[in-house]
């Protein structure tokens, strides 16, 4: 009895080994996987129908679109991650060829930015926003940088003025080592942290030596004001022997607030006794109209004088008639190199800088049903009829090449800008 009785209870386990092999067999090789073990088939579906469907150009920048998602369906069943599968997503998209045209997901700055540049001023959020954003509002925990990564490194290329990482004493050409001793991510390093302080370890030149540890204190950024806000905060007056060089950073001009906050600067407020104007459109967005610069241009608007009761004259001069340069490089995109174009058009004063990148088609957004977004190019722009910016950019009258890596906050264009200004005047 005994001998039968082991016998018993050996070949259950064996029998049950089997069976649950038989069925992980039958399950992998089900078509039914692919939908329940990868969501993003459901997401890959829909980007690429959307883009079948609105890109700007019906022949798809002469690219097999029907090809390249049997090329990259693929790739997505095998991405492991919510980073790879965007990185499979723009690398689909970049065979279009084409600005404006990019997937942006939630860990990403500029997925709120983008979202906080169109549906500002209480504009009401579509369905598909709202259940991510109950309150309405594209807000997120930040420091204030823009970024770009070169050779496997992570640099600051750009710091928004008032931000957490201006008053830490970030410097653009830094290299972010890591947050709190964890890889940096601008999204995830911050998240749930504002208000509370932060370990950066950067390193200011090639040397590791130069290595140090950075307390900062992220805040939460509202994405539909956070650009005016930096802008107001950019506004300086430079002093140079003996003049006045007015200095403003234009983050955004995709609203209307942006250019009258300018002209309202320019007219009455802190730079209008400057004796000339630096105009500084790198980095950030673009968005605006080519109205921009009618403060520049419009010569036969008059000139405005009020004399209230105490006697004393007040004349406001409604265009900028004095010294102005305007400042670009590679971050300087869509209408800021309309805006450089026109600047250079209308010979209102020399650009200064490094050619802009060429991104001129109108984009707008479409959000996925897992709340990513992807931005899409919709319509081509051109200039006069049949200038085309798209892939050219704009060249500037003044050549300043800029190094990023390890800057330490060096800004050659910056004051090549102001001695430019000087000789003007």
């Amino acid at each position: 009895m005994k001998k039968i009785r082991f016998i018993y209870f050996k070949r259950v386990p064996i029998a049950l080994f089997f069976s649950i092999c038989l069925l992980l067999v039958l399950w992998i090789s089900s078509p039914l996987l692919p939908i329940v073990a990868k969501s993003e088939t459901r997401i890959f579906e829909q980007v690429w129908q959307t883009v079948n469907d609105n890109f700007y150009d019906p022949k798809l920048n002469g690219v097999n679109w029907t090809a390249i998602k049997n090329k990259y369906q693929p790739q997505i069943l095998q991405a492991k991650s919510g980073k790879e599968v965007a990185a499979v997503f723009n690398q689909m998209l970049s065979e279009l060829k084409t600005s404006h045209t990019h997937y942006y997901t939630q860990d990403e700055p500029a997925y709120y930015q983008l979202l906080g540049i169109f549906y500002a001023r209480g504009i009401e959020l579509p369905k598909q926003l709202r259940e991510f954003f109950p309150k309405g509002k594209f807000e997120y925990t930040g420091i204030g940088l823009f970024t770009k990564d070169i050779n496997g490194k992570t640099f600051v290329s750009a710091i928004l003025d008032d931000s957490p990482a201006a008053k830490a004493s970030l410097k653009v050409g830094d290299e972010i080592v890591n947050v709190d001793g964890n890889e940096y991510q601008p999204i995830r390093s911050f998240a749930g942290k504002a208000g509370q302080k932060v370990k950066m370890l950067i390193q200011r030149s090639p040397q590791l030596s130069s290595r140090q540890e950075i307390t900062i204190v992220p805040k939460l950024y509202d994405a539909s004001t956070m650009f005016l806000e930096a802008q107001t905060a950019s506004i300086q007056i430079i002093p140079q022997a003996n003049r006045k060089i007015g200095y403003i950073h234009i983050w955004s001009n995709a609203a209307d607030q942006y250019q009258q906050q300018l002209q309202e600067e320019l007219i009455y407020g802190r730079l209008k006794n400057a004796d000339g104007l630096i105009l500084d459109l790198r980095d950030g967005w673009g968005g605006g109209d080519i109205s921009y610069l009618n403060i520049f241009t419009a010569e036969k608007t008059p000139s405005l004088t009020s004399v209230p009761r105490n006697g004393r004259r007040y004349t406001y001069n409604y265009q900028w008639k004095k010294p102005v340069v305007m400042l670009v490089n590679e971050g300087s995109r869509s209408s800021k190199e309309i805006l450089a174009f026109n600047f250079q058009q209308n010979q209102i004063g020399p650009v200064i800088g490094t050619k802009t990148t060429g991104a001129v088609v109108a984009g707008r957004p479409y959000i996925m049903q897992d709340g990513n977004l992807l931005y899409l190019a919709v319509a081509d722009v051109f200039l006069n009829e049949n200038q085309r910016l798209e892939g050219k950019g704009v060249t500037p009258d003044i050549n300043v090449p800029f190094s990023l890596q390890y800057a330490q906050g060096a800004d050659p264009q910056k004051q090549q800008a102001v001695e430019t200004v000087l000789k003007a005047l």
